[in-house]
């Protein structure tokens, strides 16, 4: 379910994953990290505790604010890099960035940064992400 295309049924998770969390039940492996990075993130709480603020937000660059469901998604794509350690070497970046600034959190808010570069620019050119690329973003920091 939580790999949706439709951005609804992806909202409606994480509002799903939010009351679960709220309410103290048990929650499968995927919501447990989805629910971790929601609780590392208390600005986009009470919009998750309304489904129909969830679902109605528009988040597009004339609103000046970003969009909290994308933001969380790159945390999660970052976790996901991290326990696979793919590409490979990206487990010691975060580790050795998270000790440096003392905050794996804003470690991986860095990280994003070059995340979404490599995205974009995979978008732009119709290929694959560069890992190498991506990599040497990720040694900069």
């Amino acid at each position: 379910m939580f790999y949706s295309q439709n951005r609804d049924e992806l909202r409606r998770f994480y509002v799903q994953v939010w009351g679960k969390q709220q309410r103290g039940e048990s929650m499968e492996p995927m919501e447990q990290i989805i629910a971790q990075v929601i609780l590392m993130h208390p600005e986009y709480q009470t919009m998750l505790a309304d489904e129909e603020q969830a679902l109605g937000s528009e988040f597009g660059p004339e609103q000046g604010q970003s969009n909290p469901f994308m933001h969380m998604g790159m945390h999660l794509a970052l976790h996901e890099q991290v326990a696979t350690d793919r590409p490979v070497g990206i487990r010691a970046l975060h580790h050795a960035l998270g000790l440096r600034l003392g905050d794996a959190h804003e470690a991986e808010h860095r990280m994003m940064e070059c995340l979404g570069s490599a995205l974009w620019e995979a978008q732009r050119s119709g290929q694959a992400p560069d890992e190498m690329s991506y990599l040497e973003c990720l040694r900069r920091l």
